[in-house]
């Protein structure tokens, strides 16, 4: 199935669906980082919580609720040795991303939830909780303020939103626990007049809100770390573009869902004359 073949109405019906699951995961996120929750650590190496846990439990059960026929491939039952069922619709859970932010309580953590449809991600939902903000795309990108505990507030307070044509000088996103001298020596080759840094998933959405213009990422990524911010990012009009010039690719079962480098970019004619160069 190609992606363009679901409907923008199907597409807004799931990323309204997923928006709602994610905010019902935030109360017990909220809880575990009220009392800070001490962190394991994974086979991986990869921090964990109880946070991320008990996000991913409730996000797993109401998705297998809303369409029981779609798998279901979330983080940690995946650190726990659970199976891998890619097929051509499947559901990306990362319950808690940016767990080293939620340890260092700088509040920029978020809840993700991605549709992928043929590899491409068609819908997708990030919640921050700590600062109460919601992103979610289908068709249309749109954020709002969201107390943690309320429903998703009616249509009227939503902003649908954009990326930004590329200016003359670009605001480039770092992320905050994350920096390598690829990344470096990347940026050296572009007008940078501003840099921002941010954790986790909201790189995307700072794109998608047209205030950066590129999210250069050279170290390591699983699809599920970005899966729902390139939903909202390409629902506002981006592009996250691989080594290879072409669209970051889901289920690539061959790489054990790992991603390779990629550069998020809000405006995607600017992105492919820089590829071009």
């Amino acid at each position: 199935m190609n992606p363009q073949d679901v409907s923008l109405a199907t597409r807004d019906q799931f990323a309204l669906a997923l928006a709602r699951i994610a905010l019902q995961a935030g109360p017990v996120v909220m809880e575990e980082y009220a009392r800070a929750a001490e962190a394991r650590t994974k086979s991986d190496g990869s921090p964990v919580t109880a946070a991320d846990e008990r996000a991913e439990a409730i996000i797993r059960a109401r998705l297998e609720r809303l369409a029981p026929d779609i798998p279901i491939i979330a983080e940690e039952a995946v650190a726990a040795g659970g199976s891998i069922p890619v097929a051509n619709r499947f559901f990306l859970v990362d319950p808690l991303d940016g767990t080293k932010e939620f340890i260092n309580r700088n509040g920029e953590f978020t809840i993700n939830i991605a549709l992928i449809a043929d590899g491409a991600p068609i819908a997708g939902a990030v919640y921050a909780p700590a600062i109460e903000r919601l992103w979610f795309a289908g068709g249309k990108a749109h954020v709002c303020k969201v107390e943690v505990g309320l429903p998703l507030p009616e249509r009227s307070v939503w902003r649908e939103i954009r990326t930004r044509a590329a200016p003359m000088g670009l605001i480039a996103l770092a992320s905050r626990s994350h920096s390598d001298a690829q990344t470096e020596s990347f940026l050296a080759t572009l007008p940078i007049e501003g840099r921002r840094a941010a954790g986790s998933s909201l790189k995307f959405c700072v794109l998608a809100e047209g205030e950066a213009d590129v999210y250069p990422r050279f170290g390591p990524t699983m699809e599920w770390d970005t899966a729902a911010g390139d939903a909202v990012l390409r629902a506002a009009g981006g592009v996250v573009l691989q080594a290879d010039g072409q669209a970051l690719a889901y289920g690539k079962l061959a790489q054990g869902l790992r991603n390779g480098s990629f550069v998020a970019w809000g405006d995607p004619q600017y992105a492919q004359a820089t590829s071009h160069r």
